[in-house]
């Protein structure tokens, strides 16, 4: 009387915490199912933990050539209001929106990595936003395959030029110099297009990311700019290129060095949540395990005190 009493309790409680219950084994996950998932996630906590370690250690190689990209853009942003490049451009943009429809190119800059929150998604958001709200032809150049992948989707038609193998280390002048060279080269943007936009992730603090854009001058404004007289710099056609492919090389190497910066940063905070909820299931599935050991163990003593109560 007092066995059956114990089993009936064990099968009742066992039911009511959702664990496996005599009889009806197949609607709950068995012993061995539970460990195998437990392993399966403290394995992936290892995986994302390292991940974050990774991260974190280049996170300072990926602040300095972000402070290093930003010096060389704050000198090429002074250059240009010295020359009053600046206030030419905004006139120039202000009589062409009113007479024509310009040719404009975009710049998306990201990487190929990716398990870095939605920074990649980000900034893919805020090109298709813009070419959504626009009505002249733009063209998209695509540097990185995850802002290519996601544009060649929603926009086939505006991508045209692709770069990969972008993110794998921190971005240098070299990088950005010959990738440069490339668009220059195959899209002929000085003479094609009256405006060039390039959109890339501001790290703005170390737990958040802006997707941003600005623009760069290209060499007719730089020509005409009435300030260059100051750096006794002649108003000339091959001077004013170079100083238009100087500036897009760096203009493109400080957005690639931003972007690097913020996807570093995400994905250290990505591996930390995904360590931490992992750590959590972690704690419920090792609960889980343990109730569910012990069922099984109070299930075969049930079984064993039986067959010897009824050998008795």
């Amino acid at each position: 009387m007092i066995l059956r009493f114990a089993t009936t309790q064990v099968k009742s409680n066992l039911g009511r915490q959702g664990l496996p219950r005599i009889g009806a084994t197949r609607n709950y996950a068995t012993l061995k199912e539970v460990e195998t998932r437990l392993k399966s996630i403290k394995n992936i906590e290892k995986i994302t933990k390292t991940m974050k370690i990774v991260a974190s250690t280049r996170l300072s190689k990926a602040e300095k050539a972000n402070v290093t990209a930003s010096l060389l853009s704050e000198a090429d942003k002074q250059f240009f209001q010295n020359a009053e490049t600046t206030n030419h451009a905004k006139s120039n943009e202000e009589t062409a929106a009113s007479d024509k429809v310009n040719k404009e190119l975009i710049i998306a800059i990201t990487s190929d990595k990716g398990l870095c929150g939605a920074i990649h998604s980000s900034l893919a958001r805020s090109v298709r936003s813009y070419l959504n709200s626009i009505n002249h032809q733009c063209d998209v150049v695509a540097i990185g395959d995850k802002i290519k992948m996601q544009l060649l989707r929603s926009h086939p038609e505006n991508v045209k030029l692709a770069f990969s193998g972008i993110g794998k280390d921190a971005p240098t002048f070299q990088e950005s110099a010959l990738i440069s060279e490339k668009i220059i080269n195959t899209l002929d943007v000085d003479t094609q297009y009256d405006k060039i936009s390039i959109f890339f992730n501001d790290p703005v603090s170390s737990l958040a990311f802006e997707s941003t854009s600005k623009p760069i001058f290209n060499s007719s404004m730089i020509a005409q700019s009435p300030g260059l007289g100051k750096f006794d710099i002649p108003q000339d056609e091959d001077v004013a290129n170079d100083l238009f492919q100087y500036s897009f090389t760096n203009q493109i190497l400080t957005a690639m060095a931003k972007g690097y910066a913020a996807e570093i940063s995400a994905r250290r905070n990505a591996m930390d949540n995904a360590s931490k909820n992992a750590g959590d299931m972690i704690s419920k599935y090792s609960i889980l395990y343990n109730r569910t050991r012990q069922a099984v163990i109070t299930n075969e003593l049930v079984d064993i005190i039986t067959g010897a109560s009824s050998l008795d």
